[in-house]
């Protein structure tokens, strides 16, 4: 290990070492606090006894002088509880830390800030405009109480007469940087709630956690990563309010939106969906350094009026989690039905709101019929409507799978409900519900070419009539027109796919056609009395559906990872639906499509797939800020994304910079998407075969998830 000696402090850390090494035996023996997406989890323990990486805050305690001068008492450690140095002289890596002092008054439920600052645009199109915004503390000070522990005097002052008896909340937020020692900034937040006259804490704001957040956002900060969670953003973004004589409008003075989070949470995720951003204005926020976050082209991809993916109920519940269906307002609902005029009634039937007072009252919780104006019925994704009977397909057996023979499927078809379902039910007639058949080659991989069975390995076959089965409701028999191919051998899978197409509210104004989809079911079997073997398992649908809530495409027919890589395979690509003008082909192979489409931004050429319903552009797309996309174990299980890809056929990739290319080489260019990339990867393939894992394996020096840490 190399320790760079520098002025002042750092030339003390020669018999800090001797120390912390001592002390530090036993803590070192305990489980590690970090994981694979750390760089401090692949540091030498000498270095991580020495460094201490990481940042936890707390406050302790409060104190209020009569003149309304506020003390907060905090201590820094790692995470084992080791007290850290703020100034980083005794301990590397010196500490930032800020301070918010908010209350909640006794007829509000928003908190206001005690301090603010006045933004001045220098943004040209508003350069010089103004507005003042709620924020941090300045011009406080420190004092050292114990190893670790400080006291922070804050520069604002309590004004005289504040409310005693209304909630107060303290948070303090900062940062640790250890790219010295090839680690990453650390970042933490803390807050603290009290009521000055010393009774309960008992109103709050807290109407969702940030475990809903993190779905898709990994770990939700922001201004740098600094202000880490919900509960901190809350105490600044809030609506407009009086601090005596002092306006905070809370806008953003380039643009005039509000930095309400009521109003930014709802606008950011609604996105392209915005009536307003439809019409032709884009949502957007300027900030530090005049950068512009626009969120018009996000796609919310658990839909945006799934309310309740957000706003979930859990043992560890938000305290005011059944807010939004208790108390609808004018600003909540105003902020994602941005067309509605409350004030002249306008796309609000003609009803003018002037307060919150009714709200309630035409839209409670939940009604008696989904699709109504009730809060849940107006909110209600299709699919997951209580009046949809749905569809329930399970494999029971697969026979007459040897060469030459015909397969028969027999499956069970019930509803949602357990209750036995005709096939007339599902399929009367074509252009109605589907079922659709698929037996596939799994050798090693799908999309080796077989005699008799298509250039993609596969049977499929898409009865449209019910005479094409037999048996009674609740359990049928399919037998495939086409058989088993003469060469067939190994492992092949058998599935069913396929939707549900229901009315529902017939003969009412809110009638509607709804498609279903049939959660997709997949066998594996022997052709020819072999060992069945599986095929390798890198993701799940239930990563998917992390931030996806219930992903199905392709006319609602495909829905689980097991049924999509049967035809995404190796050598699938988009030429059959792309126009002659726009060749060559794009590679549909599922590790690059799926790659290509989250780091759709990213990519130097765009992404851009055609099929049935024409072109589909990913050129927008971009992973859920804060989450990284480097992150793979958001989507990865069982460390699939290590090397080598266990992949068995080379991935057909005619607009990619080699091709064909390496079953490695083509998950990893589909992210890191440069020449460069792919010069080294093609330097690193020989007739042999690829070397990816000689330098990037699990154990190597540049392991994939070592590479990938923060």
């Amino acid at each position: 290990m190399r320790i760079h000696l520098r002025s002042g402090g750092w030339m003390k850390w020669a018999l800090v070492v001797m120390v912390l090494v001592a002390s530090t035996a036993l803590v070192s023996s305990t489980k590690s606090p970090f994981t694979e997406r750390d760089k401090a989890f692949y540091a030498d323990e000498a270095t991580v006894n020495f460094v201490r990486p990481g940042l936890v805050f707390k406050i302790l305690s409060h104190e209020i002088a009569t003149d309304g001068t506020v003390k907060a008492r905090f201590r820094i450690t790692d995470p084992k509880g080791v007290p850290l140095e703020r100034e980083g002289v005794n301990t590397p890596g010196a500490i930032s830390t800020s301070f918010i002092l908010a209350r909640i008054p006794a007829d509000g439920k928003y908190y206001q800030s005690y301090a603010s600052r006045v933004k001045t645009s220098t943004y040209p199109p508003t350069a010089g405009k103004q507005a003042r915004q709620a924020g941090a503390d300045s011009g406080g000070t420190y004092a050292k109480v114990a190893d670790g522990e400080y006291v922070y005097t804050f520069g604002t002052k309590l004004p005289a007469g504040y409310e005693k008896s209304s909630t107060h909340s303290i948070a303090v937020y900062g940062s640790r940087n250890l790219s010295e020692f090839d680690m990453s900034t650390n970042y933490a937040t803390d807050v603290y709630s009290f009521v000055p006259d010393g009774s309960a804490v008992t109103k709050v704001r807290q109407v969702f956690m940030v475990a809903s957040c993190n779905k898709c956002h990994d770990n939700l900060s922001f201004h740098g990563g600094s202000r880490v969670g919900v509960d901190i953003c809350t105490m600044c973004h809030t609506p407009a309010y009086s601090n005596g004589s002092t306006t905070v409008d809370n806008t953003n003075p380039e643009t005039g939106n509000t930095i309400d989070l009521t109003v930014m949470a709802h606008k950011i995720h609604m996105g392209s969906s915005l009536p307003s951003v439809q019409a032709g204005k884009p949502y957007q926020i300027v900030g530090f350094g005049n950068a512009v976050s626009d969120w018009s082209k996000v796609g919310m991809p658990s839909q945006p009026n799934n309310c309740q993916w957000c706003h979930e109920k859990s043992n560890d519940g938000a305290k005011q989690m059944d807010a939004w269906l208790q108390n609808p307002s004018r600003v909540a609902c105003g902020s994602c039905h941005d067309n509605i005029n409350f004030a002249t009634g306008e796309g609000h039937l003609g009803l003018p709101q002037v307060s919150d007072n009714q709200c309630k009252n035409c839209h409670i919780p939940q009604g008696e019929v989904d699709f109504d104006a009730s809060i849940k019925g107006a909110h209600v994704v299709p699919q997951a409507s209580s009046l949809v009977r749905g569809a329930v397909v399970k494999i029971v057996s697969v026979e007459n799978t040897k060469p030459g023979q015909k397969p028969t499927v027999t499956f069970s078809l019930k509803d949602r409900a357990g209750k036995d379902m005709a096939i007339g039910d599902l399929i009367p007639g074509a252009g109605s519900g589907r079922l659709g058949f698929t037996l596939a080659a799994l050798a090693g991989d799908y999309g080796k070419g077989i005699s008799g069975a298509g250039t993609n390995g596969y049977l499929q076959e898409t009865p449209t009539a019910t005479t094409a089965f037999t048996g009674n409701p609740g359990l049928y028999k399919y037998a495939f027109t086409a058989a088993v191919p003469a060469d067939a051998k190994g492992t092949w899978t058998m599935q069913i796919e396929g939707r549900s197409s229901e009315k529902l509210l017939a003969g009412t104004q809110k009638e509607r056609t709804v498609s279903v989809n049939i959660p997709n079911q997949v066998s594996y079997l022997s052709v020819d009395g072999s060992a069945v073997t599986p095929r390798r398992m890198t993701t799940d649908t239930a990563k998917c559906n992390q931030c996806h809530y219930n992903l199905s495409l392709h006319g609602e027919n495909r829905n689980v990872v097991e049924s999509c890589v049967i035809c995404h395979n190796p050598m699938m690509t988009d030429a059959a639906r792309r126009p002659a003008d726009k060749m060559p082909a794009e590679s549909i192979s599922m590790a690059s499509m799926v790659h290509r489409i989250h780091t759709g931004a990213e990519q130097p050429s765009g992404y851009t797939v055609y099929g049935r319903g024409g072109a589909v552009d990913f050129s927008d797309v971009e992973f859920p800020p804060p989450a990284l996309v480097s992150n793979c174990s958001m989507c990865h299980v069982t460390n699939g994304q290590n090397l080598p890809a266990n992949g068995v056929y080379p991935v057909t990739d005619p607009r990619g910079w080699l091709n064909p290319v390496g079953t490695s080489s083509a998950a990893c260019l589909a992210c890191h998407s440069s020449k460069d990339a792919a010069s080294h990867a093609m330097a690193n393939t020989t007739t042999l075969g690829e070397s990816c894992a000689a330098c990037h394996g699990p154990n190597s020096q540049y392991s994939v998830s070592k590479v990938h840490a923060q």
